[in-house]
């Protein structure tokens, strides 16, 4: 399996490399199937690539290929060169045969493999992809199937992102905070001194880095399930959800500043920015996205200025309203309830205000219409 990712991973490299030359002398773009009509020739080149399957080493290059159409309509960057050990992955369209009763898979040059099952597969399968994350070896399968339109169920929520409060919903529920990165950063710290302290590349620096690599992955799983059971949650529980529409990327912007103007507060601000990060908001935020869409409901996200400052009792807008990080009281009619609450109700209007508007929008412009067809 190491080799046919690695063959996948030289034929992706091997075909950007030629996308580049050929753009750099004023070429037009190669598509899929004139590269695809080059793989016998490389074959022949390195005799090593007949060993993998002709699927998986196709499937690269239509991995590339999607990559340059995704950069030329300006979704994402120029493709990038891929590195060994860094999504090492390959993937079958055809030729598979799946056995749930006994937890084993048929892939085409590997034969019949052993796997846990995570959950039944429900659907025809379309696809299978084979992956390696941490020295283990996953497998995703892909499936299509037919389902009910889901019709969403609970009321609507405002939620407010916070560090001392992970989430607060405009209902009253409290999700803490997992600080799971804080929980293992002594043991990391250890892990990286260690693997300092030997030689580069050695047997010894390959075991130190595992292991740094491991309470990495450790963090990451830890707060990934996290996440997953909160958003699940609430989307299952909730119709229409609305989130403030953070940027995350600039609250976590370091403060160091430059040589000829250094920042001020460094060491505050990058504890904040690991407290910031460790919280995982716009992961959080894309799974509420993509789940509320699964059970029906309407995600929305509103810009999140003056949703701390503002008193949802009598609208006055002050930051003298929010003295601490944990009370509101409100200096024109003397409101006081939990800040983060405050944020997620004043979440919650500032959806609705957007929904209405959207509603208005389309009605006016329904009645438009009839005006602008008999001009």
């Amino acid at each position: 399996m190491r080799r046919f990712a690695g063959s996948c991973r030289f034929v992706f490299n091997k075909a950007l490399a030629l996308q580049t030359a050929n753009h750099e002398t004023g070429n037009k773009f190669i598509s899929y199937v004139e590269m695809a009509n080059l793989l016998p020739a490389w074959k022949s080149e390195f005799e090593w690539l007949k060993e993998s399957p002709s699927q998986a080493l196709q499937h690269s290059l239509k991995n590339l290929d999607r990559a340059f159409i995704n950069f030329f309509e300006k979704r994402t960057e120029y493709p990038r060169f891929k590195k060994r050990g860094l999504g090492d992955s390959f993937r079958f369209p055809q030729g598979f045969k799946l056995d749930q009763a006994n937890d084993r898979i048929f892939l085409p040059k590997l034969g019949w493999v052993r796997y846990r099952n995570s959950r039944e597969v429900l659907g025809t399968v379309r696809n299978v992809t084979v992956s390696a994350s941490n020295g283990k070896w996953f497998i995703s399968i892909q499936t299509v199937r037919e389902i009910e339109q889901p019709v969403a169920q609970g009321a609507a929520v405002g939620i407010d992102m916070g560090i001392v409060r992970f989430a607060t919903l405009s209902d009253g529920t409290v999700y803490p905070p997992l600080n799971i990165f804080k929980r293992y950063a002594a043991d990391l710290r250890k892990a990286q001194q260690t693997m300092s302290r030997k030689k580069k590349f050695s047997n010894n620096w390959k075991k130190a880095k595992a292991q740094v690599q491991r309470i990495h992955v450790r963090i990451a799983n830890a707060r990934r399930d996290y996440l997953h059971k909160a958003s699940t949650t609430i989307s299952k529980n909730h119709a229409m959800v609305v989130v403030e529409d953070l940027q995350v990327s600039n609250m976590s912007r370091s403060a160091a500043g430059t040589v000829e103007q250094p920042g001020r507060n460094v060491r505050a601000k990058a504890g904040l920015n690991r407290s910031i990060l460790d919280q995982g908001w716009a992961e959080f935020r894309r799974q509420l996205e993509y789940k509320m869409l699964w059970v029906g409901g309407l995600f929305l996200a509103v810009p999140p200025q003056n949703t701390s400052r503002t008193c949802p009792h009598c609208g006055h807008v002050s930051g003298e309203n929010r003295k601490t990080q944990a009370e509101f009281a409100c200096v024109e009619c003397g409101f006081a309830e939990n800040a983060d609450l405050v944020g997620a109700i004043n979440v919650l209007r500032a959806g609705h205000a957007r929904l209405a508007c959207e509603v208005n929008g389309d009605v006016s412009r329904q009645q438009q219409e009839p005006s602008e067809r008999a001009a």
